[in-house]
């Protein structure tokens, strides 16, 4: 990696609210920034994946404004965020009061903007770089409940995630996902929890509000 991810998310992002989450302060990218303009061949000679840490997506808004509204949900749980992104999920469950929260994503740029955010929201939140669906395929889970926002966007990863959370849900896991119904989100096994219209930026998405679901996994 050819720079520093902690100074450089610092750099290229400015403290601000999600729309959905005035509670929580977060480094994100706002449409105009460099960040969003950079070419692949800019990303390419930084190492760096695209910018998905960089933006508060509608499902994790959902998820994480579902936690803050209903504490029972995670408080004195274990709590394991996959995709953690900005971190903005694992930050309101330790806002909601949770034992402990660990917040894994395969990009270390997204582990560096989850510990600044984390930082500055006050919250003790455990990072890990790593990929959970590969590296824990078939070992005993850790936690009580495991969160997803948003990331059913792509079907080879859709389908190893989903097959990942029977799994765990099968061992007595509970398993939330926010989720606007992406192409990919599984369209059966899934009970809504709550919904909520999100702001979001016709730049990154196909609209400038979203409905965003909160989904609980639930066995066949």
């Amino acid at each position: 990696m050819n720079m520093d991810p902690t100074a450089f998310v610092v750099a290229n992002t400015e403290i601000q609210n999600a729309a959905l989450l005035p509670e929580i302060r977060l480094h994100l990218a706002s449409k105009d920034m460099a960040l969003w303009q950079m070419s692949d061949e800019d990303r390419l000679e930084a190492d760096m994946p695209l910018p998905y840490w960089a933006f508060a997506w509608a499902g994790g808004q959902a998820l994480a404004r579902h936690l803050l509204d209903n504490w029972e949900v995670v408080r004195g749980k274990r709590v394991l965020d996959v995709g953690a992104g900005c971190g903005l999920e694992a930050i309101a469950a330790a806002m909601a009061g949770a034992a402990s929260v660990t917040a894994v994503d395969i990009d270390p740029f997204a582990i560096a903007a989850t510990r600044l955010n984390a930082d500055l929201n006050g919250m003790d939140v455990d990072t890990w770089l790593g990929d959970p669906v590969n590296d824990l395929a078939g070992q005993p889970p850790d936690w009580d409940v495991v969160m997803v926002g948003d990331l059913f966007f792509e079907q080879p990863l859709a389908r190893q995630l989903e097959a990942w959370l029977r799994d765990l849900l099968r061992q007595d896991v509970k398993i939330l996902i926010g989720d606007p119904q992406r192409t990919y989100l599984p369209r059966e096994g899934l009970e809504n929890v709550a919904t909520y219209a999100v702001q979001t930026t016709s730049d990154l998405e196909d609209s400038d509000l979203r409905n965003a679901s909160v989904w609980r996994m639930v066995r066949d």
